[in-house]
């Protein structure tokens, strides 16, 4: 792990250690987070490898007593996630190159549940977002034409779960349908 790094998960846990709710917790570190993607030797080489079958997780730490996790997702060209929804509060910063997010709600359109496009953002370097579980159903992709490196920060322990994604949806995208009761959605949200 880098200096960098280290004094990075030192400054997130004194963040969750003051905050009250998982709401707070998103917002805190978030903002904490923007300030060390600046550091061009934040990460090590291994650590912005990519994998040419699918976007890479790199676990770069996972706090012993399970509160958090942090993890680099190295994107290639293409590369992008299922439609899916988290188990638990998330940062993303996007270290490198750009990562565009596409956040669905659930409805129904003729007796059938279907995803409907909400909103479409990309996330530039440098740019810090949040989101708390539920409603919290999003895509995300590689928006450049080279590699896209993002710093992901879990409230929960990734070493153990393999994951943060609680669940994965494959019903079909549609635009016109009406909503779910309850399924509002929520966009990752820029941090303040």
């Amino acid at each position: 792990m880098t200096a960098i790094l280290i004094e990075l998960t030192a400054a997130i846990r004194t963040e969750l250690s003051a905050a009250s709710n998982a709401e707070e917790c998103a917002q805190r570190v978030a903002a904490r987070l923007a300030p060390f993607l600046r550091h061009a030797d934040l990460l090590l080489p291994a650590q912005l490898e990519p994998d040419p079958h699918g976007y890479r997780q790199h676990l770069l730490h996972a706090e012993p007593d399970g509160s958090f996790s942090v993890v680099a997702l190295v994107w290639l060209p293409g590369q992008a996630t299922s439609i899916h929804d988290h188990a638990s509060w998330c940062v993303v910063g996007t270290y490198l190159g750009a990562e565009e997010e596409t956040v669905y709600r659930l409805a129904t359109e003729g007796g059938r549940t279907v995803l409907v496009p909400v909103s479409t953002t990309v996330h530039r370097e440098g740019a810090v977002t949040y989101v708390t579980p539920p409603g919290d159903i999003h895509r995300v992709r590689n928006a450049t034409t080279d590699r896209t490196v993002s710093l992901h920060v879990y409230g929960l322990d990734v070493s153990l779960s393999g994951t943060s994604i609680r669940r994965t949806y494959d019903q079909p995208v549609t635009a016109g349908a009406r909503p779910l009761s309850g399924a509002a959605p929520q966009p990752l949200r820029p941090a303040r």
